[in-house]
């Protein structure tokens, strides 16, 4: 029983130096006017995205107050950099027009198969959820991005 005391009080210190620990935060700016501008996102849908996505695809991301419990900052932060590997509405200025159109088409299929957001996410942030039409607007509004941006760069993907 000695033994097991000095097993739970050591994991007990290690908890606690662990808060110290805060990885980095994604608080980079915030405007993202510029993909709004560019592909004439509706405001509407400028809500949708900024609600269900731009946590996770953007340079910033509001944290919840469990964020400051080590481990599941060192968990919100691996999903922040693995969305924004994928997605960074932030970026796109600096995307090619190929990436742009691939980009809109992942959009297009990751939200009519409810792949995003993930339910990790709108299990918190319920206003995340997204309903049928919100669905059907953002695949709508997608595919006409994609189209633009293959017209533009004078290539169709034919997948």
């Amino acid at each position: 029983m000695d033994k097991l005391k000095k097993i739970v009080f050591g994991l007990i210190i290690i908890i606690l130096l662990a808060q110290f620990y805060t990885p980095e935060r994604n608080l980079g700016d915030s405007n993202l006017e510029t993909f709004f501008t560019e592909t004439n996102t509706p405001v509407s849908l400028q809500v949708v995205l900024k609600t269900s996505c731009a946590d996770c695809h953007s340079n910033h991301t509001k944290y919840p107050w469990y964020n400051n419990i080590t481990p599941l900052n060192i968990w919100l932060k691996n999903h922040v950099d693995e969305g924004k590997s994928h997605l960074n509405f932030s970026m796109w200025k600096d995307y090619s027009l190929k990436k742009k159109a691939h980009k809109m088409e992942e959009i297009m299929e990751e939200v009519k198969e409810g792949e995003m957001p993930l339910y990790s996410y709108t299990w918190i942030h319920k206003d995340a959820v997204l309903n049928s039409m919100q669905v059907n607007a953002l695949v709508t509004w997608a595919k006409e991005n994609k189209m633009k941006y293959e017209l533009k760069g004078g290539f169709e993907d034919h997948d």
